[in-house]
């Protein structure tokens, strides 16, 4: 039901003052003020709105459903946040004024106009609980360090192709440990030639690579390995910076190591674990991704498609008079979106009809990056099912229920041959008889 709000606050947030504009229910009127961007200002604010309103709901509308004016308002309970797309405002701002013309006073006018007269098109702020909301800002941050060690790991391909780049085939990853502690110990190839094969072999049995064959394979190269290059310019400036981007590597792997281990034991205390660890390729790094994901509101969404719409998996449709076309969704969460795009990709290895069916798409011509949306489209649909009956996916049961609706689809007719005939004196087309 729609709760009966004593006021209404729009508040265009910056960085050191925040531009506020409210009006009282029932009333016409409207004040203007500007708050400062620390803790006491926005507190003191918020306990005037109290003492004002004797502690009635107020509704605020914010472009931000995440930041630091959001978790400073979350604390106040007469505070109901609807959190307002910059993109809305923005396009609503267009339709009054073509010009372009815009400030913080003006777009906190625009913004409460929009919370009272669309509130019905708003969702407000229900925050999860904090569990969840842990697991979600954890599994986020850690997929950013990925990212920053991927950044990494290119930058120090590119700087070895230039005078080193036969590190490149002794290991399978630029990225890992042992070849970021390789290169800080031998950062060019004539300080690598001058240590004793011993050392070397030590090297890589310390750091687990105890297969001797693959040992001294690696060692025999190391003492025929040519330099690319004789220029000392080069050879300084790339090996000073592979010795720095190795060191930000490790520190960045030892960072990821203990987001893992955080949000594993995290995960491992929801209660929709056991649920999301039944599904193919919900692996240690997945899983609690795909909890943060879903969350712990069971209401939050009605439909599956809901989910694959918000997600970015569903494509859109656009049509215009006889023209339509699809495309794919440009504005959602990215990171969601990322999310059930690297589980439907995972899923493939594990489970028999989702690889079935990721080849049946590529054979129609499909991208590869269409055929696992396409995936992860029938998997949020599963997942939703499971989610929101709390029951484990069963591989075996789906199976099952997949083959019986195959077997229910109804038989396409025999194909008819037909044929001209002459029947008195006109032409007919008639089925021919066998």
């Amino acid at each position: 039901m729609e709760t009966e709000f004593a006021a209404f606050v729009a508040i265009d947030w910056a960085d050191q003052k925040h531009a506020w504009m409210l009006q009282g229910g029932g009333s016409s009127a409207r004040e203007a003020g500007q708050i400062d961007h620390t803790p006491e200002a926005v507190d003191v604010w918020a306990v005037q709105l109290r003492l004002r309103f004797g502690g009635q709901p107020i509704a605020v509308a914010l472009e931000q459903s995440r930041g630091p004016l959001v978790f400073m308002l979350t604390k106040y309970d007469h505070l109901v946040i609807f959190p307002v797309h910059p993109t809305t405002l923005a396009n609503y701002r267009k339709s009054f004024r073509s010009s372009g013309a815009k400030d913080d006073p003006s777009d906190a006018s625009l913004l409460l106009e929009v919370l009272i007269l669309h509130r019905d098109k708003l969702r407000r702020l229900n925050p999860e609980t904090p569990e969840t909301r842990t697991l979600q800002f954890l599994v986020e941050e850690r997929r950013k360090l990925v990212h920053e060690k991927t950044r990494y790991s290119n930058r120090l391909t590119s700087h070895l192709k230039m005078y080193f780049p036969q590190v490149l085939d002794w290991f399978d990853e630029i990225g890992s440990n042992i070849t970021a502690e390789f290169l800080e110990r031998w950062p060019s190839l004539s300080k690598l030639q001058r240590a004793k094969p011993i050392t070397i072999k030590h090297f890589f049995i310390d750091h687990n690579s105890r297969n001797a064959e693959s040992i001294a394979k690696r060692i025999d190269q190391i003492r025929n390995a040519i330099p690319a290059t004789t220029d000392v310019a080069v050879i300084a400036s790339c090996s000073a910076a592979v010795v720095a981007w190795a060191g930000l590597l490790k520190q960045l792997m030892v960072a990821i190591a203990s987001y893992d281990e955080n949000i594993d034991a995290l995960a491992r205390k929801h209660p929709d674990y056991t649920l999301v660890k039944s599904f193919p390729g919900a692996g240690p790094a997945l899983a609690p991704r795909l909890i943060a994901a879903l969350g712990s509101q069971r209401d939050r969404y009605e439909s599956a498609y809901e989910v694959q719409c918000y997600s970015g998996i569903a494509p859109v449709v656009a049509s215009s008079g006889k023209q339509r076309w699809v495309h794919w969704r440009w504005s959602c969460p990215k990171f969601l979106r990322q999310t059930f795009h690297e589980w439907a990709l995972h899923s493939i290895a594990y489970s028999p009809w989702a690889r079935e069916y990721y080849e049946q798409q590529r054979a129609k011509g499909k991208r590869r990056n269409t055929a696992i949306r396409s995936l992860a489209f029938k998997w949020i649909r599963i997942l939703f099912r499971c989610w929101k009956e709390r029951k484990p996916y069963d591989e075996t049961a789906y199976q099952t229920a997949l083959a019986a609706r195959r077997h229910k689809q109804p038989v396409a007719a025999p194909s008819v041959e037909l044929q001209w005939k002459n029947i008195a004196g006109f032409s007919k087309i008639v089925a021919a008889r066998a």
